[in-house]
């Protein structure tokens, strides 16, 4: 009885040790880290895309669920076939689970199964809408012109895209009726 009682009262902590530890701040770090990372999309059995970095960091609370690849990122989109239809590359990217949100800063380079190229240094691309937009200054390169904007928005495989506020010169073709 005599070592059970104290055991009993040699565990009790002071308010000031307890106050002490609720009032540390919370870890903010990243909840895992891979490096040399490659994941595989599929949906249905058909591989959708393939996304790679060198780093891949991975935050979650009791509120928020977001995947970081903070020194680059490629992701390279296909068909049911197998055959690559576009591609991103930017010097960091950010993915927003909850939002289902893709942010991409830092030389951030688009090019479409055209060819067409898309140059600018911040994009997002919302996959429940299934757009990829830009308020940030823009060029695109064809085969046969440069076009400069500030702001854009596409399909998510940069397909077909408006450029708003152009600069530049641009051919516009008249049909003859």
């Amino acid at each position: 009885f005599v070592i059970f009682t104290v055991i009993l009262f040699s565990c009790e902590n002071s308010m000031e040790q307890i106050n002490k530890v609720a009032s540390q701040k919370a870890y903010t770090g990243p909840l895992q880290t891979a490096k040399n990372v490659e994941i595989i999309y599929s949906d249905s059995g058909f591989v959708k895309a393939r996304i790679t970095g060198p780093v891949l960091n991975q935050y979650i609370s009791d509120t928020v669920s977001n995947v970081e690849f903070p020194k680059g990122v490629l992701i390279v989109m296909y068909d049911h076939a197998l055959k690559q239809t576009s591609s991103l590359k930017a010097n960091y990217a950010m993915r927003r689970e909850k939002k289902q949100l893709i942010e991409a800063r830092g030389n951030v380079i688009a090019i479409n199964e055209k060819g067409e190229q898309l140059n600018t240094e911040k994009l997002f691309w919302d996959q429940k809408t299934e757009k990829i937009y830009s308020n940030e200054f823009v060029k695109i390169t064809t085969p046969d012109k440069i076009i400069y904007g500030q702001g854009f928005e596409s399909n998510q495989d940069f397909s077909v895209y408006k450029i708003f506020n152009i600069k530049g010169t641009v051919t516009v073709e008249e049909k003859e009726e």
